[in-house]
């Protein structure tokens, strides 16, 4: 893929050299601190220490008085809570997260239920209210969900159940009729933190309640665990609270995982690996999300609450078969929407993609999406059809809100929802073609060929002999790295290729690089094609991040390659 170089904001040398001079540190650790709003001491200072103590207090948060009065009276009587999550990671976290803390107060009465991705799809059913009611549950607390269903909390209202909603999507128009809302992106919200994930905003719901009851907040640590992994697993910014719960989650998941973790570590291979966000998001994250893809996700509640290490191994297990058999699925999925790619589309001159078939699995869909933008960089829907019904999922790409294209659709869909880089919708099939016109259309009037073309975004020029150890340690002090806080990008010109360049595994370029005297190798994931271009004992140019690998027991520093020229 063709990639736009652009190096990060232009800052005067002056401004660089002060901040450089106050921090005590090299100018282009300057110049990535200034890529991210970082000019002065007191910012550096609490960036590179996110303490715990510098979380929002929760009862900022609207709603939260009303929220842990309720939850606080439901414990203290004995009522039947029901905790309503989702099928996917965040979801899951949240419920578990909840469910462990309220099960352990005296006189509690807890359950949970994740609805049936299949069967029930996102969110409050009428049917599981209903079921609810049916299970004299007095008291819903929805996490990762909620804040739409309108109909549904009315129903639950006239069953004679209450409900609090804990959310992080954004609300529509009209509010559901809820005991309380918790919903940091509330209209009017005065909390200081819109981009919770939903186990971020169960947390601060646990927060408030413990901070009611003069309990020492400090016990909730220990679940910190399980916020970083729902908090990664989501795409949420590593930034404000965010990067503070998940930096000392990630410590929990390295020092003293619980049973769950330390069992999905060993099961993913990650047993002596130090944990990150970017393993967290591509290795954890698509095995607990498979058995709400391919079946029950409330095995993923069972393996975050495991009281046993053997018990947990079992259900780690059952994540790893049903993720072998969920790549299958995707991996054939993809194949074949490559291939209407390829004889019935033009992925040269289309701007955007809309793929369609007959009972593709409706779990995968999102993922090889996701796969297809990754490697045409075009706007894409992938859609299954089932029964004369079409369920679809939207990803995009940076310059595209595909939201809004879908919008501009609507009238011709039973539903849709998302935002700006993904979506799904329900269409009727035979309006597909109408619809793919449309979208099509959409993207035509948005888009224009500058748009398609990829951007690289470098932090800063450097030569590899300034990867001392002090850096090295103000690197790592900068993760956990995700989204608005992303590992930095470098540019390295005139790397002089030493030894000849292999690719290994499936399609891994491998080589090694000098300068100055200083070797140092690199790894370009899925960059194999660019083996023929570089040749042997050339010089090239290098844009990528630096990291730390372990190999036999020791670390060593390889450039991971993101392009070459």
């Amino acid at each position: 893929m063709e990639y736009k170089w652009v190096l990060g904001c232009d800052y005067d040398e002056e401004i660089v050299d002060n901040i450089a001079r106050e921090l005590a540190v090299p100018p282009v650790m300057a110049r990535i601190l200034l890529n991210r709003e970082i000019d002065s001491f007191d910012k550096a200072y609490y960036y590179f220490r996110p303490d715990l103590e510098n979380l929002h207090d929760p009862f900022l948060m609207d709603g939260m008085d009303r929220a842990v009065e309720r939850l606080h009276k439901a414990l203290h009587t004995g009522e039947n809570i029901l905790i309503y999550g989702d099928y996917d990671v965040d979801g899951v976290s949240s419920a578990a997260i909840l469910y462990l803390v309220m099960s352990r107060m005296v006189g509690s009465k807890i359950s949970y239920y994740i609805p049936d991705r299949m069967t029930e799809g996102y969110g409050l059913s009428s049917k599981s209210i209903h079921e609810a009611a049916e299970n004299e549950v007095s008291l819903i607390v929805t996490v990762d969900c909620g804040v739409t269903a309108v109909d549904e909390i009315k129903l639950a209202n006239e069953l004679g159940m209450d409900t609090i909603v804990c959310d992080h999507h954004q609300p529509a128009e009209e509010l559901p009729p809820a005991v309380a809302i918790l919903d940091p992106k509330l209209p009017d919200s005065n909390y200081p933190f819109k981009e919770l994930a939903g186990v971020g905003v169960a947390f601060k719901l646990l927060q408030g309640l413990y901070k009611k009851l003069g309990l020492s907040e400090a016990e909730l640590d220990e679940y910190l665990d399980l916020v970083a992994i729902g908090s990664c697993a989501d795409i949420v910014p590593l930034v404000d609270e965010n990067r503070i719960l998940v930096r000392h989650g990630m410590d929990k998941i390295n020092y003293n995982p619980r049973f769950g973790v330390r069992a999905l570590l060993e099961s993913s291979g990650l047993n002596s690996k130090e944990i990150t966000a970017g393993l967290i998001v591509f290795v954890l994250a698509p095995r607990i999300n498979a058995v709400g893809r391919l079946g029950d996700a409330r095995r993923a509640v069972q393996l975050f609450s495991a009281p046993t290490l053997q018990q947990a191994r079992l259900l780690a297990r059952e994540l790893e078969k049903e993720n072998r058999l969920r790549r299958d699925i995707d991996e054939i999925t993809f194949r074949e929407a490559r291939e209407i790619l390829e004889t019935r589309l033009d992925p040269r001159e289309d701007k955007a993609f809309v793929l369609y078939k007959n009972d593709w699995h409706p779990g995968v869909i999102g993922i090889v999406a996701s796969r297809i933008v990754e490697k045409y960089y075009r706007p894409t829907i992938m859609i299954t059809v089932i029964d004369g019904i079409g369920k679809g999922s939207a990803r995009s790409i940076a310059n595209f809100n595909i939201y809004q294209a879908i919008k501009e659709c609507s009238h011709l869909l039973s539903g849709f929802g998302g935002h700006k880089y993904a979506a799904g919708l329900t269409i009727e099939a035979e309006k597909i073609p109408e619809f793919v016109k449309c979208f099509k259309e959409a993207a035509a009037e948005q888009l224009v060929p500058e748009d398609l073309i990829p951007c690289l975004k470098i932090d800063g020029e450097i030569d590899i002999s300034e990867f001392n150890p002090r850096f090295i340690r103000l690197l790592k002090l900068m993760g956990p790295f995700g989204p608005m806080n992303n590992r930095p990008v470098f540019r390295t010109r005139n790397l002089k290729i030493v030894g000849n360049p292999s690719v290994v595994g499936q399609n891994h370029l491998k080589l090694k690089v000098e300068q100055d005297g200083v070797v140092m190798d690199a790894i370009g994931f899925n960059m194999a094609d660019y083996l023929g271009r570089i040749g042997n004992n050339g010089f090239v140019d290098c844009v990528y991040v630096v990291e730390e690998n372990r190999w036999n027991g020791k670390n060593y520093l390889q450039l991971r390659l993101k392009d070459i020229r």
